[in-house]
């Protein structure tokens, strides 16, 4: 059974996780994703779990990775410049193989930026914002309903690769109200956890560590973690089709963008326009073969996002030069229209420019 209530996005984070079995929230507050802890606060107790307002991003992250230690199921959360800070610590819960749930509701950037919605934190959650050569499995909601199922999902990946994974969603998706089903019980899975640190009780033992002087060990560390990574894009690849079978023009797109885009597509249609969406879900993994599958059968694509151009570039790698890839793209909290997003359609079916990221600044302007 499933009762239907309405929601908003930053909500259905909470209750997503707290109903997929986490009992640990460590965060600290920053627009726009301030409602999650402020409901993590009064419904993470009730839970008979632990809810702490950290000092900093700094310290939250280091918090998380702490309990994770013991096996818990334990989550942060923050906006932009607030992941940026918690960089490091990410870095160490990979290295230290270490599975727990980061949530990134994304602001306009960069710097301190504003509080309105961005797109732009892309290339620091799938290639690894900080230091080393590790990746966080990265998964991108739509809809409020994402929101909660995903973020849900995110903890039972997280357990079963024993690394980090980060639940990629913007301003809009936060703020947003729709209406969800809500499952009674959702179904989750929580392993045996040998590795954690829970009291020594007549075994050897734990040393959870991402500290290995020699070079050897390290080397080791890192391709035990590539071989985890390569197990990810065999296993974990997510992501959606509209409209995309007979298709000429191919949008791509994730999050608050895709449902902008696949508006286009009904009214592009509507032109007698053959446009269809293709929409990843997984950022890390990304849906390469798909993509290449649809480049090898024709069909132009046209990236939109509210950035100047970052997942256009896995993208394009993912095609290889198969078939024409175009960019369309606004930043620092302007979002792109469905009329702005078509009348790009137009143009590259028509042969026109098949890239542009709505750059208002001119040249004499920048040579100022």
């Amino acid at each position: 059974m499933a009762t239907k209530t309405l929601m908003k996005g930053n909500e259905a984070i909470v209750k997503g996780a707290i109903a997929a079995g986490c009992r640990g929230f460590f965060g600290y507050p920053i627009t726009p994703q301030n409602e999650i802890p402020e409901y993590m606060s009064s419904l993470m107790p009730k839970a008979g779990g632990v809810f702490v307002q950290a000092e900093s991003e700094v310290a939250s992250i280091n918090m998380v990775y702490g309990a994770a230690c013991t096996g818990t199921r334990v989550m942060t959360t923050s906006s932009s410049p607030g992941i940026s800070l918690m960089q490091e610590g990410i870095s160490y819960i990979a290295g230290a193989e270490l599975p727990a749930v980061i949530v990134n509701v994304q602001r306009g950037g960069p710097g301190l930026g504003n509080i309105a919605v961005g797109q732009a934190d892309y290339f620091q959650a799938v290639k690894g914002g900080g230091h080393g050569d590790y990746k966080l499995l990265t998964l991108a909601p739509w809809s409020v309903s994402e929101c909660y199922h995903l973020t849900a999902l995110a903890f039972d990946l997280a357990d079963k690769y024993r690394n980090p994974v980060m639940v990629l969603a913007d301003a809009i998706l936060g703020q947003m109200i729709e209406t969800i089903e809500v499952p009674d019980k959702i179904e989750t899975y929580i392993p045996p956890k040998p590795w954690a640190t829970t009291g020594r009780k007549n075994r050897d033992k734990n040393i959870i560590n991402s500290l290995w002087i020699v070079p050897q060990v390290l080397e080791e560390l890192n391709l035990k973690l590539q071989a985890k990574y390569a197990l990810m894009i065999e296993h974990e690849v997510r992501y959606d089709e509209y409209k995309v079978e007979d298709a000429d023009l191919v949008l791509v797109a994730y999050g608050t963008t895709s449902r902008l885009c696949k508006t286009v597509v009904d009214m592009a249609r509507k032109e007698g326009l053959n446009v269809g969406l293709f929409r990843p879900i997984s950022l890390f993994p990304f849906p390469s073969i798909p993509l290449e599958g649809l480049a090898e059968r024709g069909k132009k694509l046209l990236v939109v996002e509210m950035s100047h151009g970052q997942m256009v570039e896995d993208v394009r790698l993912s095609v290889n030069g198969k078939t024409s890839v175009g960019f369309y793209g606004r930043s620092g909290g302007m979002v792109p229209t469905p009329s702005e997003i078509l009348n790009q359609v137009r143009d590259t079916l028509n042969g026109g420019s098949s890239c542009s990221c709505c750059c208002r600044t001119r040249s004499e302007e920048v040579s100022r």
